[in-house]
């Protein structure tokens, strides 16, 4: 059944497809659309049918076709294949067998980069298992490949397997997802199915359905610049603004002080000069109405602020990124019930938290098609630190075929 797993995997991550969030294209980058044509090339290897290529949003789509003689639904398995804002290139996959769940891992070859349970105590949890790690040089790109390999094998062996039943299923593999506008395109028509799963989450046994709110706030101080030395009553200076107006925002309220449902203002950036200053801000919240009051509290201090000056010098672009997909999904949960019994039949138990974070199923459960979100197995994403588990990565797969088996009951 995992027989393809591992080298389809180590094939994926070596290859590079980093997105950009300065680009104006969609894919982002031309390593995405590389890769989407050699994805392509492998479904129908493994004889997957329809399968095209979405030149306006970057989707790969494919269909495993219904063997059954009665209707049911149709699922939709999703990942992504771009990776985040860490070196890409050269990604060098290190292979740690039967794992001792104490001993440090030398990611590079003078040991600068290890990964020991004192700095990541998840390792514990993987004893007698087989890691795949990075060389310390790069990120490893689990996330999603891990995704995009699990559902490929799956298909791989339902095909293999006709005397599995199944519905129709359909697999998407998408762009731009780390840089939060891979669905901003998703075509809910062209992808028609009643309900999907993003292979996308973290350790086995994750089942998410709620995600943060979110927005971002793109703020510019204008100030007046004169000779520091004639400045009193005349000078406004943009960088103190910026401070000014960051030090009003609730202390507590930041990313490395909240954890749970607690949402958070998170200053991401911050440059500029006496003259002008831009600061960004994303801001996030589980609860609608918290997350509502946290964009009032902005415009509240932009007013604020504006009054103390003779003309308007704070000026703030806020826009919406995605809701939490938790307000579709409990309309009907039984798509969440499927994973869970799926997850609980193939040893695994759920655990059911909300993501501290967003999915591209938050935006495609808004779209149309309630979209949760499975552990793929990525641990210590986006950085050089990243590691995954092959049995992890196999318990996901057989999560896959569990729930297409299931749904065809």
């Amino acid at each position: 059944m995992y027989e393809n797993l591992l080298p389809r995997f180590l094939d994926y991550v070596k290859t590079e497809t980093r997105s950009d969030a300065t680009s104006t294209t969609t894919p982002t980058t031309q390593t995405q659309v590389a890769f989407a044509h050699e994805l392509m090339k492998e479904l129908e290897q493994i004889g997957m049918k329809d399968i095209s290529y979405n030149e306006k949003n970057g989707y790969v789509i494919a269909t495993l076709p219904s063997n059954l003689d009665k209707e049911a639904r149709t699922i939709g398995f999703i990942s992504h294949m771009d990776t985040a804002d860490f070196n890409a290139t050269g990604v060098n996959p290190q292979i740690v067998e039967n794992y001792d769940g104490e001993s440090t891992i030398k990611l590079d070859e003078v040991g600068k980069y290890t990964l020991n349970v004192k700095d990541f105590p998840n390792l514990k949890n993987y004893v007698g298992q087989t890691l795949i790690t990075t060389d310390g040089s790069t990120l490893l790109g689990s996330d999603d490949k891990s995704g995009i390999a699990e559902i490929m094998t799956a298909m791989e062996y339902l095909i293999k397997h006709p005397e599995i039943k199944h519905g129709e299923v359909r697999v998407g593999f998408g762009p731009d997802e780390e840089i939060g506008i891979g669905a901003d395109k998703f075509d809910v028509k062209q992808f028609n199915t009643d309900f999907a799963y993003t292979m996308d989450g973290g350790p086995i046994g994750e089942l998410q359905y709620e995600t943060f709110s979110a927005a971002q706030a793109e703020i510019t101080m204008h100030g007046k610049n004169v000779h520091p030395g004639t400045a009193k009553n005349t000078m406004i200076n943009a960088l103190q603004m910026a401070i000014d107006f960051h030090n009003q925002l609730p202390e507590a309220d930041r990313p490395e002080k909240t954890d749970g449902r607690e949402g958070f203002f998170h200053l991401l950036a911050l440059n500029g000069n006496v003259e002008e200053a831009k600061m960004t801000y994303i801001i996030r919240d589980h609860d609608r109405a918290k997350f509502e009051e946290r964009k009032q509290m902005i415009t509240e201090l932009q007013a604020k602020m504006n009054s103390q000056f003779d003309q308007e010098r704070v000026e703030i672009n806020m826009y919406d990124q995605y809701y939490n997909m938790g307000e579709i999904i409990e309309k009907d949960m039984s798509v969440i019930d499927l994973a869970k019994g799926a997850m609980e039949e193939v040893g695994v138990t759920p655990i059911i938290e909300p993501i501290r974070g967003g999915t591209d199923g938050s935006k495609i459960s808004f779209m149309g098609i309630p979209t949760p979100n499975i552990f793929a197995g990525a641990e210590n994403m986006h950085g050089r630190f990243e590691f995954v588990s092959l049995q992890t990565m196999e318990k996901a797969v057989d999560v896959i075929v569990k729930i297409i088996e299931n749904n065809a009951k």
